[in-house]
């Protein structure tokens, strides 16, 4: 008798916070493609509808709910937790600590009351926080705990929540998501981009991490059951100006051709943060931003290559597949 392989599913429900998001949505895609039967938390009639298209089942409920969660959560084997607020403006903090910290504390105690087999938790390498330097890999000792932007504070001390929950739980810590499906993150400077509108570039640099192979990670890993660990997701890295410089040739579109130095940023970010409360309109750049898209971030990605066969993509591969699917939902290209 042949011996199952490790990545060979055995139908599961598996509930989904964030399937309406970036990574949520190639979530839920990698589940029902390994066979499982997905429960989709919606907070709102409209999410229904394109959870339900990829073959979702919408359950209604809420972080702040842990009544509902319990509900929703009944006969479900394992959570994947993508759901977060990724503000970095400071008049949403409050409402952050809430998604961030107070709802994943919600849905672990849900998950507990719930009987559910497993956690798999999608964290950030924020949770490190910019005041860590070198680079970063599992071993490192986060510092989000300490950190003055409410991101970072909140993404750690969610995360923490998980590792010291008694559910079984894996954590993930990807570095900068790109990929197809981007309406919100680094689309938000591909557009600019495309207008021609860029006023600068941060000075910083990162590792930039397909989407889809952080969700090939997440199901693998609790396939493996590689319970009790942390991944740290990476790829390849690059300069934001060679990032920049890279859409634009692939747009066609003029750049700035050098980095913006990082006390002029952070001068035109306070100015527009102070602006944004007379106005009450976030602005593009807060003092936040600025201070992350000036660090140079390095991440290390073989612990997770090596037990999850994850792949980096290369970023010329992977801008053309997000830049094809930006125009094909008319996101890019409308000038």
């Amino acid at each position: 008798m042949l011996a199952r392989s490790l990545d060979e599913p055995t139908m599961a429900l598996v509930f989904l916070t964030g399937g309406s998001g970036f990574v949520g949505g190639h979530l839920l895609r990698e589940l029902r493609e390994a066979g499982h039967e997905v429960r989709a938390m919606s907070r709102r009639a409209e999410s229904d509808v394109p959870l339900a298209a990829l073959g979702a089942t919408p359950v209604r409920a809420d972080l702040s709910d842990e009544a509902a969660l319990t509900r929703a959560l009944a006969g479900c084997e394992a959570v994947f937790h993508a759901a977060a607020d990724t503000s970095l403006w400071r008049p949403q903090a409050a409402t952050q600590t809430a998604t961030n910290v107070q709802g994943t504390e919600n849905l672990l105690r849900a998950a507990q009351a719930a009987g559910v087999g497993a956690f798999v938790h999608t964290s950030s390498v924020s949770a490190f926080s910019h005041l860590v330097t070198g680079v970063l890999d599992e071993t490192v000792v986060q510092r989000g705990g300490e950190s003055w932007i409410n991101y970072e504070r909140s993404k750690y001390l969610g995360e923490h929540a998980v590792r010291g929950s008694s559910l079984p739980w894996i954590v993930f810590n990807p570095a900068h998501v790109l990929g197809p499906g981007d309406r919100h993150s680094w689309a938000r400077l591909i557009r600019l981009i495309d207008q021609e509108k860029l006023p600068g570039i941060p000075p910083g640099s990162g590792d930039f991490a397909d989407v889809r192979e952080i969700a090939r990670a997440q199901v693998r890993a609790w396939q493996r059951r590689r319970f009790g660990q942390a991944y740290v997701l990476g790829g390849q890295r690059e300069s934001y100006v060679d990032f920049v410089h890279r859409v634009g040739t692939a747009l066609g579109r003029r750049t700035p051709r050098g980095a913006t130095p990082a006390w002029a940023l952070m001068t035109v970010a306070r100015l527009a943060d102070a602006w944004s409360r007379i106005s009450g309109r976030e602005p593009n750049v807060t003092p936040e931003a600025a201070t992350l898209t000036s660090q140079p971030r390095r991440v290390d990605s073989s612990k997770a290559r090596r037990e999850l066969d994850y792949r980096e993509t290369p970023l010329d591969a992977l801008l053309a597949d997000t830049l094809a699917w930006m125009r094909s939902e008319g996101v890019i290209g409308r000038r």
